[in-house]
């Protein structure tokens, strides 16, 4: 079973980075499996549905970094074995999966589209967005066969572009690779079902298990390589959060230098306003949103001095005596929200993140934040950089509760381990 999980194709004996250049999808024809199946049982199509589908999941994967809020989807379309059009949705508001498929066909293959099978990892929309349905098209072009990866959860779909499907008289089936395909949108889901955004946790430890020195100062623990994949991490995912003291003592930029792809929404958790104005996430280069909080000590700045073109703050009010939370209509306005430091305040955030649209956000430190994300059991998955070095003492790395290991794979001297959360 072909099932690739790198953003670059390697299929057809090409290999380029999709997401920069127009030709993208290596041309595919000819039979895919060096002559025909005569093989008709149940398992032989299992076999080939896989098949497809894991092509399906291929293609999707493409898109990572560039179509959040919207789904990773990719789609094929199927001719009596071959392959007769390919796409995945490349861009945020641009044209979906099953029209870039149905588009990709070449003119001489444009009379096999109705008698084609489509395969796609997510249930066709149904609703009008950025653009039109996908199952009206897939209606409109007498597609008479549909095979889905998985069911969209999302209210405005959840079966409804499977009942458009069925309504026209087309055949579709579920469940393909459904558990590939559904931790291929493990950021939309989550974000969908449990109203926040998909949380993965970040950092590099050295082999004693320390992060860093007692007194904060910053130690270079992972090695070239894996900065460059962090890189395309930030890449992949809409926000990326540290807490005031990593911003304090690191000064860093957040962004991303080191790979091809856009830079994520920073977030800064600053409820004592200790990060100076003079430091990178002031630098107006991307967006960066400011948690803060106000205090006597620490009284709310004027409006003009919260936000340029790029920064918005939002004021964490606390909930004591001293600082009453006010009234519901004084609440909210473009750069204030009303959170609880009694325990509550990284959930309250998730929410505002998630009312923001922000699918997925990477929590890169430091250990204080990491351990509050832990403690109230918000996180997905975990990636761990254990780095080649060994530190003589130092800021003793966050440990995980109900992870389990994904993976493991060596990097030139560092070792990256991936854990999930289990449920």
């Amino acid at each position: 079973m072909l099932f690739l999980k790198s953003r670059v194709i390697f299929f057809a004996g090409k290999s380029k980075d999709t997401n920069t250049d127009k030709d993208v999808i290596p041309e595919i024809q000819g039979d895919i499996f060096a002559g025909k199946s005569k093989d008709t049982n149940t398992v032989m199509n299992r076999l080939t549905d896989e098949f497809f589908m894991s092509r399906c999941i291929q293609l999707a994967t493409l898109g990572a970094g560039y179509v959040a809020p919207n789904p990773m989807v990719g789609a094929v379309l199927v001719h009596e074995g071959r392959i007769i059009g390919e796409g995945y949705h490349r861009v945020y508001g641009q044209a979906h999966a099953e029209v870039n498929c149905v588009n990709s066909v070449k003119d001489g293959d444009r009379h096999l589209v109705p008698a084609a099978t489509m395969y796609v990892s997510l249930e066709p929309c149904a609703h009008y967005g950025k653009t039109p349905p996908c199952a009206n098209l897939i209606v409109s072009e007498k597609i008479r066969e549909v095979v889905i990866g998985c069911v969209d959860t999302f209210s405005a779909v959840a079966g409804k572009g499977i009942s458009i499907l069925q309504n026209a008289g087309v055949t579709v089936r579920t469940g393909i690779l459904e558990a590939e395909c559904r931790a291929l949108n493990s950021r939309f889901f989550t974000f969908h079902e449990q109203q926040r955004p998909y949380i993965i946790l970040k950092w590099a430890q050295c082999q004693a298990g320390y992060i860093g020195t007692k007194d904060g100062h910053t130690v270079r623990i992972s090695n070239q390589y894996s900065d460059r994949l962090v890189h395309r991490w930030r890449s992949e995912e809409a926000g990326i959060l540290v807490g005031s003291r990593t911003a304090v003592m690191d000064n860093p930029r957040l962004n991303n230098r080191l790979w091809t792809g856009k830079d994520p929404l920073r977030i800064v958790i600053d409820p004592h306003h200790r990060v100076p104005k003079t430091h990178h996430l002031y630098d107006g280069s991307q967006e960066t949103f400011f948690f803060r909080g106000d205090s006597q000590n620490h009284p709310i700045p004027e409006a003009d001095q919260l936000y340029d073109g790029s920064q918005e703050t939002f004021i964490f009010r606390g909930d004591s005596q001293n600082h009453p939370i006010p009234e519901a209509d004084q609440l909210y306005d473009d750069s204030q929200a009303t959170f609880s430091f009694n325990g509550g305040s990284l959930t309250q955030l998730m929410h505002e993140l998630h009312e923001r649209r922000i699918l997925s956000v990477l929590v890169e430190g430091g250990a204080a934040t990491l351990n509050s994300f832990i403690e109230a059991g918000l996180w997905d998955e975990a990636r761990i950089i254990r780095g080649s070095i060994t530190l003589p003492g130092g800021l003793p790395a966050p440990l995980l509760k109900y992870a389990k290991i994904i993976s493991e794979t060596p990097l030139l001297g560092d070792h990256i381990y991936i854990y999930h959360r289990e449920q």
